[in-house]
């Protein structure tokens, strides 16, 4: 990630195609030793692009990402199996069981 920063900063500053020596002035002003492999390969990915193609590029990647917890998923699947709907809310009261008693044990409460 402390690369790809360097660069875009680069990039927002004014640089349109920052190299491999300018993200190394940038991340030893901070401290950080670069690797010349993984800057080679940054440089060579991301060299002719501008910010807003990359920011494209990367939102379009997220888009495929699952982000949901699964549990909007289950109640179909419930519904669908006819039997297993009752069993899922027994599920959820255990687990507030647990909660309960595992506070029991700390002796203590978060606003007590």
């Amino acid at each position: 990630m402390r690369y790809i920063a360097a660069y875009l900063l680069l990039q927002i500053g004014g640089n349109a195609s920052p190299s491999s020596a300018d993200v190394k002035k940038v991340l030893s002003a901070v401290g950080i030793e670069a690797d010349e492999e993984r800057l080679k390969k940054l440089i060579s990915e991301l060299s002719g692009k501008s910010v807003d193609e990359l920011i494209a590029e990367g939102s379009a990647k997220f888009a495929s990402v699952p982000s949901g917890g699964g549990g909007g998923s289950a109640v179909p699947a419930a519904a669908a199996s006819g039997g297993a709907a009752p069993e899922a809310p027994k599920e959820e009261e255990k687990k507030e069981e647990e909660k309960e008693e595992s506070d029991d044990d700390m002796g203590f409460g978060l606003f007590d």
